[in-house]
């Protein structure tokens, strides 16, 4: 028997399930997922969630119905490469693996911050954007909200947000000259024109030094805030950052060009906990995990892989509210109603596969 146990069941770790179960296999291999939750979550759509946009159900997919593929719930302790197996909170029985796929994703990186992890709220997980949203959701008129980081998903919760609760007063707050750093000129400019126009306050060159229950201290500044939300940065899921490989500067796990990790050939890696020449993105996670459901139907038929094609990644797309948008689509920068429709059809198109 060869036992495929796959740790996570977010964009990535669906798609290499979902490639192989498109295949005839073999009797003798058996696949196991192992998730924290019964349903795959749209993450990428966890801002709406936070701003009270969007329910819980509308961002919930099915995992894939298959007699071919067991299905193990619950919060992975630990990933013990030495006896390959993987011990989950309250459970005695370990899930053994002969060939293992973290596919963990990310977590907030509050940067040694004091007072970050424990007075902000998230929206890295199903969870934590609950959390969010009820304590957006509870605030009372003219409450105060800061959005520390204007990357994509710090812009997306404060537009988010904002035309939930046009009462609210909304401050983001943001490291660099302007938002959105990684992306075209014209895109940032036409997102702090939007921030202006809809009285979203944007603080340039922030440097927040801590944070309190109800406050955030920046630039020797200290205000008084209401809910302050963390979107300044990520990092690889703690369980991938401890497993004993080499990594690179971000703490993301080095791999080979067939994606396995080169100290141990049976173990795989994709999305957030994957070393890459490419940004985190649920588009790059799902492009990978299909890549090495080929890779791997190779592996556990006894044949020889064949090297992955480079990864091409097809744009990005970002929403202000529900009828604005902006994004780069065929390597060309665009703004307004067609970037956020073309948002609403990629959302659309991952909930019918």
């Amino acid at each position: 028997m060869k036992r495929l146990v796959i740790l996570g069941g977010g964009y990535g770790g669906v798609k290499v399930v979902a490639g192989l179960l498109n295949y005839q296999l073999s009797e003798d291999i058996d696949i196991t997922v192992v998730d924290r939750n019964p349903y795959q979550s749209m993450k990428t759509e966890f801002y709406s969630i936070a701003a009270g946009t969007s329910a819980d159900k509308d961002l919930r997919i099915n995992f894939p119905d298959d007699e071919r593929v067991r299905y193990v719930f619950g919060e992975i302790t630990e990933i013990n490469t030495k006896n390959q197996e993987i011990t989950l909170q309250g459970k005695s029985e370990h899930v053994p693996y002969d060939y293992l796929v973290v596919a963990l994703g990310c977590e907030d990186n509050y940067h040694g911050i004091d007072g970050a992890q424990t007075y902000t709220e998230s929206v890295q997980t199903f969870q934590g954007a609950r959390h969010t949203g009820t304590a957006v959701g509870n605030l009372k008129a003219y409450g105060k909200v800061a959005i520390v980081g204007a990357g994509l998903s710090g812009i997306e919760v404060a537009a988010e947000i904002r035309e939930s609760r046009p009462d609210l007063n909304i401050r983001l707050l943001d490291r660099g000259s302007t938002v959105l750093k990684a992306f075209n000129s014209r895109i940032q400019e036409y997102v702090e024109s939007w921030f202006i126009e809809n009285q979203v306050e944007v603080l340039h060159h922030a440097n927040v030094e801590y944070v309190e229950k109800d406050g955030v201290c920046n630039n020797g500044v200290c205000f008084v805030n209401d809910v302050t939300i963390w979107t300044a940065g990520v990092q690889p899921h703690h369980l991938a950052r401890k497993l004993p490989f080499a990594k690179d500067p971000q703490d993301k796990i080095i791999v080979n060009d067939y994606f396995q990790v080169p100290e141990s050939t049976n173990i795989y890696v994709v999305g957030d906990c994957a070393a890459s020449e490419h940004s985190p993105s649920g588009q790059l996670a799902m492009q990978q995990g299909e890549q090495i459901a080929e890779v791997l139907l190779a592996v556990l038929h006894d044949k020889e892989p064949k090297k992955p094609k480079e990864i091409k990644l097809k744009g990005t797309l970002g929403s202000l509210g529900k009828s604005d948008g902006f994004g780069n689509m065929f390597q060309q920068p665009f703004t307004g109603l067609v970037p956020r429709i073309a948002k609403s059809g990629v959302l659309w198109l991952s909930k019918r596969h």
